[in-house]
């Protein structure tokens, strides 16, 4: 593909379907007394998932889009994990059984920030209100700065199966104009502390597009990463929205790669990562060929949430925590994303949901087109059309809207299969932007495709 078509496209802005339909199409017409019907009607033998999203960090770091905030003292944090434990009292009072759960991630903010009895109080509120079934997966974000042998000895007994590191870049010039320096003994001395208590699965988030980042530096990261072992890379591509977060203002600009840039140096870290023996899974993630998430891959079973792709198979996703997502078999819901309102409903008894978006029967098939085209590169319409019970005229639009990516050579159809060719592979967002039903009324501006 010539470079004023990788520019075109890859200067694009579309969402990063992590849902569908998205959060921005999230409304109050979903409400405390809607999710509370929706958490009684769970079925007792389903598996659920749990996710726990505590927002908080010591500093923000420039580059972040998390919802965060930062918290020098230990009390506000010691406050947020006291209405943790009644949201999850709360959510299981109202479901009325104790559910079996196949996940549970925190993620933030930096949720080891947790004080060690604020964190142990939390686990135990989970493991009296939820049977953890066997095998379950215990995931948490780290930021490694924070790591100590004593933090990795309290993970371990809370039974931590995985964690994310957040490295991002390695590179000195970058982190510092990124607002985060943690030279690369920082990040080897957290690996070694967490496996030195037994938790190996250990995943590595990396990112490109950040400041002053050339093919060279994104190799020596690559290349420092593989010296620790991770088990899984993230790959993701720094979403610059400074007018929704403000403090990305601090990032020059000037300095920032453009649209084809970012494209070559994603490019660079995707070669060097298969280089080491990493396979690409779906957009933006690598793992080992014996690794879980390599074998739902090949078998089609991955899966795509909010925390990005996952093996998780459970319908239901239970979030706790200020502004947290979860997904119910009839929709999503979301809870307040300001702390200060969403502590007073806890302590008042209600739930804390503010909105989200009760599905209909043409959002479940274009979710479900959307999601494959996300994790398999592909999509047989004729397949899901027919699981939805309705006819391929239902999405007949979505087909139009491939025409240009068709002409390009991104997309191709074969009968009523849609396959995102290799050349593609980078734009498939753009992809299944054609089957999003919202993205024409959408007043949200997203991130860049590539």
């Amino acid at each position: 593909m010539n470079t004023s078509l990788h520019a075109r496209y890859a200067a694009r802005t579309v969402p990063r379907y992590t849902s569908y339909p998205t959060a921005p199409h999230f409304t109050g017409a979903v409400g405390a007394d809607l999710y509370e019907s929706w958490l009684a009607a769970l079925a007792p033998e389903a598996p659920v998932s749990l996710y726990l999203h505590v927002p908080y960090c010591r500093a923000i770091c420039h580059y972040c889009g998390c919802h965060t905030k930062a918290a020098r003292r230990d009390d506000p944090v010691v406050d947020y994990a006291e209405r943790l434990v009644d949201e999850i009292g709360l959510v299981a009072d109202t479901i009325g059984q104790r559910l079996g759960v196949a996940h549970v991630h925190w993620g933030g903010g930096t949720p080891s920030l947790l004080p060690a009895p604020s964190f142990r109080a939390v686990v135990a509120a989970l493991t009296s209100r939820f049977r953890f079934l066997d095998g379950a997966e215990h995931a948490i974000e780290l930021d490694p700065r924070t790591v100590t042998p004593e933090l990795a000895v309290m993970l371990a007994e809370a039974g931590i199966t995985r964690t994310s590191l957040g490295v991002q870049d390695f590179d000195p010039a970058v982190q510092t104009a990124m607002g985060r320096v943690q030279p690369f003994p920082v990040v080897e001395q957290a690996v070694a502390a967490l496996r030195a208590v037994g938790i190996e699965a250990i995943n590595f988030d990396l990112m490109y597009g950040l400041p002053h980042q050339t093919a060279e530096t994104i190799r020596s990261t690559v290349d420092l990463a593989m010296r620790l072992g991770p088990t899984r890379i993230a790959l993701f591509g720094y979403a610059h929205v400074p007018w929704f977060k403000k403090h990305q203002r601090l990032i020059d600009e000037m300095a920032l790669p453009g649209a084809t840039e970012r494209l070559a140096l994603e490019a660079t870290a995707r070669e060097a990562l298969a280089a080491c023996g990493f396979l690409p899974i779906g957009l933006d993630h690598f793992a080992r060929p014996d690794d879980e998430m390599a074998r739902a891959e090949a078998d089609g079973t991955l899966r795509r949430n909010f925390q990005g792709y996952t093996t998780d198979q459970a319908d239901t996703l239970i979030g706790f925590g200020a502004s947290s997502i979860g997904r119910m078999p009839q929709g999503f819901v979301q809870n307040d994303p300001d702390i200060g309102r969403w502590s007073r409903a806890v302590e008042a008894g209600r739930l804390p949901v503010v909105k989200g978006k009760a599905l209909d029967a043409d959002d479940r098939l274009r979710g479900a087109i959307i999601e494959r085209l996300m994790c398999d590169y592909r999509v047989d319409l004729a397949a899901v059309t027919a699981a939805h019970g309705v006819g391929l005229a239902a999405i007949a639009d979505g087909v139009e809207r491939l025409a240009e990516l068709t002409r390009d050579g991104l997309v191709a159809i074969e009968g009523n299969t849609i396959i995102i060719t290799e050349a593609g592979r980078p734009f498939v967002r753009l992809a299944a932007a054609a089957f999003d039903a919202y993205l024409a009324q959408a007043a949200a501006r997203h991130s860049m495709a590539v």
